[in-house]
This record gives C-alpha cells, structure tokens and sequence, in this order.
C-alpha cells in the first residue's frame, strides 16, 4: 500500500504541474500569473519542492543509472502493448495522461526502493554520516 501511496503523489505532483486539461500550474502560469505574481511564486517553489524530494530521494536510492532502466522498462512495456494493438497512440491527450503515469512510476519506485530491498534482501539503506 506505501508504493501505491508514493506513486500517487508523485502523479498529484506531475498533473499539478501539466496536464492536458486547462486545470494545472503551467496553463495558470502562463495565463493569470502576471496578475497574482506573488502566488504564482508561491506554487512553483512548492512545486520545485516537491520535485526536489522525489528527484533527490529516487537518485540516492535506485541512482541515474536505475532511473534510466526503470523507464527503459516502462518504455518497452508501451512498446509491447503497442505491438499487440492494446495501445493506440493517435490521441494526443492520452499519450501526455500516460506519460505523466509512466514517469510517476519511475518517481514511485525511486521513492519505495529502499524500502523494497530492506525487505527483500534484509540490508537497510544509510546516508553517509561524517562522524
């Protein structure tokens, strides 16, 4: 249930920030953020927060290397689908919908990783403490 949790907000997170629908920070930025300045401000450091915590805690536990193969693999997993006539990409608002699902799913995992490999293998993650 912590993944599903996890991959939620990061969803929360990406849709705030854009999605297909007039209703996200960017389409408000560009169109009333002149007139509430200090509010527009507002949002996007709390956006930039957040994209802080998720990039900085999926680096440290799966690294570049694992984000790059987390989205190889969702990649190929939209390219099988595709291939198998299940996906179908001519609609515009669909494939941006299902990219901000498959990059929540890598910021998901990069946030749950830790906690899956305690549980699988027993090892817990540290940071580096200078002692």
């Amino acid at each position: 249930m912590g993944f599903i949790i996890r991959w939620a907000c990061a969803f929360v997170l990406l849709a705030a920030t854009f999605n297909p629908t007039p209703y996200n920070y960017v389409t408000w930025a560009q169109r009333y953020g002149h007139m509430n300045l200090s509010i527009a401000v507002l949002l996007g450091l709390l956006l930039f927060i957040g994209y802080v915590i998720y990039l900085r805690a999926t680096l440290r536990s799966i690294g570049g290397l694992g984000m790059l193969l987390v989205v190889a693999l969702v990649g190929a997993s939209l390219w099988v689908l595709y291939d198998l006539g299940i996906l179908r990409l001519d609609n515009r608002s669909f494939n941006l919908w299902l990219g901000l699902v498959a990059l929540s799913f890598v910021l998901g995992i990069g946030l749950s990783w830790s906690i899956f490999r305690r549980a699988v293998s027993g090892q817990a993650d540290v940071d580096d403490v200078e002692a």
